[in-house]
């Protein structure tokens, strides 16, 4: 396609324009898992696939690298970073095989020159969830996290975050409330880890289903003949209501009645 005479378009591209697509792809691609549906894991799959070579065949014109460097480079570093498969390392446990996997990391950083910070690597861009997420399982592996077995700490914790807030909230300083703020999602994050819960993949589920009852609300409008902004609080909530109830069997439960009010 980026042969002369193929396609203009993708002649075109460069490593840079590419980012978009990337991103694109790989959401279409987990939205697609989180869905459960294989006909679209598999198409979603191979356009994620194709940004790589894409990604691979431009490199490749520069004089950099080319797919087989790819390939080549994923398997020796899967090799290099699994001494309990391919070595005579051993590993108990799945716990055991991240912190070396965290081990070697380092010592391929030391090697380069580069940080050897355990939270190095953790890309900038990466949306707020999941990078909380990525830097307290980063630091897990090196036994700075909340002692096993009990949860009661962390709920503590939350609540102390959420006082803090709300006393953050009745000041006059925007930044220190949204810092407040933050340290509340923070140990929410912390929570949902600790219960082996994606908080991305919850907030997104909580985020469909507040979506399906709003348009089953719209719908009701609609079948009044009224625009939903033209009804009441109260009339509102008789809607929601019924959404709800339209609805049961989807793990239903009253917190976002609650966090819209």
């Amino acid at each position: 396609m980026r042969a002369p005479g193929g396609c203009p378009w993708d002649r075109k591209q460069t490593l840079e324009t590419l980012r978009t697509p990337i991103t694109e792809e790989a959401y279409e691609l987990a939205d697609a898992i989180t869905k459960h549906d294989m006909a679209a894991i598999r198409e979603e799959a191979g356009d994620l696939l194709l940004q790589v070579v894409f990604v691979a065949s431009i490199a490749q014109e520069l004089g950099a690298f080319g797919m087989k460097d790819v390939v080549r480079g994923i398997c020796d570093k899967l090799i290099r970073r699994h001494p309990h498969v391919f070595g005579d390392v051993e590993a108990k446990d799945s716990d055991e095989v991240l912190r070396n996997w965290e081990r070697i990391k380092s010592e391929e950083r030391r090697e380069k020159h580069e940080s050897t910070s355990i939270l190095a690597g953790i890309p900038d861009g990466l949306p707020p969830l999941l990078k909380a997420n990525r830097i307290q399982g980063k630091v897990k592996h090196v036994g700075f996290d909340w002692p096993a077995g009990d949860d009661a700490p962390l709920f503590a914790k939350l609540d102390e975050e959420i006082q803090e807030l709300k006393d953050a909230s009745r000041g006059n300083d925007p930044e220190h409330t949204a810092e407040e703020l933050g340290d509340v999602l923070f140990m929410v994050v912390n929570i949902a880890r600790r219960l082996n819960v994606d908080p991305d993949a919850a907030l997104n589920m909580v985020c469909e289903k507040f979506r399906r009852r709003f348009q089953f609300m719209e719908e009701c409008a609609r079948n009044e003949s009224r625009e939903i902004s033209d009804y009441t609080l109260e009339e509102l909530d008789s809607f929601w209501d019924k959404a709800k109830e339209s609805m049961k069997g989807e793990h239903e439960g009253d917190e976002l009645n609650l966090a819209r009010k």
